[in-house]
């Protein structure tokens, strides 16, 4: 790395957290509501939380949801192919890092442990506002928040009262060089005095992504594409990329859409439909499409079909509805779709593997104020099932066969029936403090219908796990510069059938050239979790100046890890032709996570603003003993910028960073994806954006940008793809 750049990062852990040119002072978005489960004033929480706002979105202006994550700083994203992105907060991700949606849990039965793109089903242009809560947040989003919790809130239906426009709405168009995007989002309220309505609709074609053509000064040329597959009148060929640098495969399209109706009553109730739906075309599992053979690749086809996510939320809502409490109704239906499908090359037997969740929930909350605190209080039930189907088809003769199913092919469904209470008081001027608990109860079934292609030990599951957590914490102000936080959080994962029952062709590892078959083990455990949490705030009269930093330390007890095991009394077994090691998801006592995130903002000028941030991160497996790397730990990350708002004009450069992941810190489980990274490991990378925004008329934004201006080659730790090179993109936004 360059001498200044190495400086800069030395010097982070004393800097701090960015914000963007919109975000004038801490004020103002300590006044975001970002979940009816916490305080609207937040930053008075013990805990660590973030906010990207609706201004940071639009300005910011990024491909996907994903993308926008990945360059906040806050989060670090692991990505396997263009159409994904899978978010790690503190060293936890997939199951282990929960997903809301207007306050519905994302998660579902089949979340799996390695790295999921559910994310991107959720258009960045339809957000209000992403709360983003690290450590284990369970007591108030219930199971998988361990590491986390990633709170998405989309735009609300306006009201007279809050917009002067009967009709009112906006287009946004953009362009982008790097994978050829085309895309356009828009909206359109309808508002009268008890009724409004809010229709949003998006479309996004993406090409193939071009890599960066740069060498990365930190490393050697890496994940070029020389060569890629095609299929002419049947038959498999291996054909020469004619720009290596285009990674042929990758391209994708994206539909959203969202329709929200409220309606007010006379006697003070608030009713709510909000109806989401989001699917894509096939999207090809591009690190799959690039794994070699002695002949050339391994696979002529690896795609994911449509994503499909569909969400209907009713809502009631009424201020003192129940015991002088502030009450909201969540009823909602969820129905996700998702499909794998593969063939090796010159093997015309194409495997399809598919799967339907549905979801069904009711929550109720309530919020209840005193004179110097605030009681949430409420209850959630989610009870969801599962369809898992599997068939061949020869592509040449059209031949169907059966074969494995990915889950048990009979019944398969989950119960989850938590309570939950959190408190919050402020004790003085000075000292703020809060305590919380959640109580329930998990059941899991799942039966097999047909046993004859893959014979499994049993014919079924059937498991029931009390789950508990809570939190601790308190806030003092020392004085109005100073401010010291300390907070103890208890996390819970209730095992799903995806940790208990699937069973999983997976790559093979750094280690072996076997492939490796996981297997189920219907002896799992919840996993649990404790964490600490010490924070420090600092900053000036004016609030022009904020530093502030936290440091956790989390105990992982009963941790689901995939470690050697054995299937009928053997380690390796011939699956689909090929040997392969048998491996299980296991409860492997203990594990650690601890690091430190770093944050500064501060005014040089009036409108001119410095922000930073550093965010880093240990883990490891504590067996017998000896200590092994944790899965999912991502390097040292970050990200450093200047923004400048002036009337009109808004303006932002910004670097971001990640530092070298070295091979021996790689897990051996698999899921760090050694086989995609060099030799070495990843090596450490940096790139340089800058970002333009003008208001030119009443309504009417021009904005443009460079993303990674020096175009350099890089790829993000456990990804499979590399990442963007020099993209150049620009487009208009109207609202009226």
């Amino acid at each position: 790395m360059k001498k200044n750049i190495f400086y800069a990062v030395l010097l982070l852990p004393f800097l701090g957290f960015s914000q963007t040119a919109q975000d004038t002072t801490a004020t103002e978005l300590s006044e975001v509501v970002i979940s009816n489960k916490v305080p609207k004033k937040y930053t008075q929480l013990p805990n660590q939380v973030e906010v990207i706002t609706a201004k940071q979105i639009d300005f910011q202006n990024f491909q996907s949801t994903a993308e926008m994550l990945s360059n906040s700083g806050a989060l670090f994203v692991q990505k396997s192919q263009q159409g994904g992105g899978s978010p790690v907060i503190r060293g936890f991700e997939a199951s282990r890092v929960l997903l809301t949606v207007d306050g519905v849990r994302m998660n579902n039965l089949i979340f799996r442990s390695g790295h999921l793109q559910n994310v991107i089903t959720v258009d960045e242009n339809m957000l209000e506002n992403v709360g983003v809560f690290y450590g284990p947040s369970s007591t108030l989003f219930g199971s998988d928040a361990l590491g986390g919790t990633v709170a998405m809130t989309t735009k609300s239906a306006k009201f007279l009262n809050e917009t002067s426009k009967k009709f009112s709405g906006g287009i946004n168009t953009r362009y982008g060089s790097v994978n050829e995007e085309k895309s356009v989002a828009f909206h359109l309220n309808y508002a009268t005095a008890n009724f409004a309505s809010l229709t949003f609709f998006s479309f996004n074609d993406f090409g193939d992504l071009k890599m960066g053509k740069k060498k990365n000064h930190n490393g050697d040329y890496f994940g070029e594409r020389p060569n890629y597959v095609s299929t002419v009148n049947g038959v498999d060929q291996l054909n020469v990329n004619s720009d290596k640098y285009t990674q042929v495969g990758s391209a994708y399209k994206q539909y959203n859409f969202m329709q929200k109706f409220a309606y007010k009553t006379n006697s003070g109730y608030l009713h709510g439909l909000n109806v989401q739906y989001s699917t894509t075309s096939d999207i090809n599992r591009y690190d799959r499409l690039t794994e070699k053979t002695s002949s050339g690749l391994k696979f002529a086809e690896w795609y994911y079909g449509p994503q499909e996510r569909l969400l209907a939320i009713y809502s009631l809502q009424k201020e003192k509805a129940f015991l002088n409490s502030d009450l909201k109704v969540n009823v909602a239906y969820q129905n996700v779709k998702e499909s794998r499908h593969n063939r090796r090359f010159n093997n015309y037997n194409l495997q399809h593997n598919e799967e339907n969740v549905d979801l069904f929930s009711v929550s109720l909350d309530l919020d209840k104020k005193f004179t110097k605190g605030e009681l949430f209080y409420g209850f959630e039930s989610y009870y969801e099932t599962l369809k898992s189907t599997a068939y061949a088809n020869n592509i040449n003769t059209g031949v169907v066969t059966n074969i494995n199913t990915r889950y048990p092919n009979g019944d398969n469904n989950m119960m989850r029936n938590d309570f939950y209470i959190s408190y919050n008081e402020k004790m003085s001027e000075k000292t703020f403090w809060n305590v919380g608990a959640r109580a329930g109860y998990t059941s899991l079934k799942s039966t097999i219908t047909d046993n004859s292609v893959f014979a499994l030990p049993f014919d079924g599951i059937s498991q029931g796990n009390f789950t508990y957590s809570g939190t601790l914490g308190i806030t003092h102000n020392t004085s109005k510069n100073f401010a010291l936080k300390a907070n103890v959080a208890t996390g819970f994962r209730a095992p799903n059938i995806d940790d208990l029952a699937k069973v999983f062709e997976s790559v093979p590892g750094s280690l072996s050239s076997l492939g490796t078959l996981i297997v189920p083990n219907e002896d799992l455990k919840p996993e649990k979790t404790i964490t600490g949490d010490l924070g420090i705030v600092v900053q000036s009269d004016s609030k022009k100046i904020k530093l502030e930093s936290t440091y956790f330390y989390t105990r992982l007890y009963d941790a689901i890890v995939t470690d050697d095991f054995t299937y009928n009394g053997q380690s390796i077994v011939n699956y689909n032709g090929f040997d392969a090691q048998v491996k299980a998801n296991q409860n492997k006592g203990k594990a650690f996570v601890t690091g430190f995130s770093t944050n500064v903002s501060a005014y040089i000028i009036s409108d001119l603003l410095f922000s930073a941030n550093f965010n880093y991160t240990l883990g490891r497996v504590v067996e017998e003993g000896s200590q092994r790397p944790l899965d999912h730990i991502a390097p040292y990350f970050g990200k450093v910028g200047l923004s400048y708002t002036y009337n009109k004009l808004n303006l932002e450069g910004y670097m971001l960073y990640n530092g070298k992941k070295d091979i021996s810190d790689y897990s051996t489980s698999g899921e760090d994806n050694a086989q995609y990274a060099p030799a070495n490991g990843m090596p450490a990378w940096e790139t340089y954006n800058f970002k333009a925004g003008f208001q030119v008329l009443n309504g009417g934004t021009l904005f443009a940008g460079v993303e990674n201006i020096l175009d350099t080659q890089y790829r993000v730790f456990a990804s499979g793809i590399n990442a963007p090179g020099r993209n150049i993109y620009g487009g208009i936004k109207y609202t009226f």
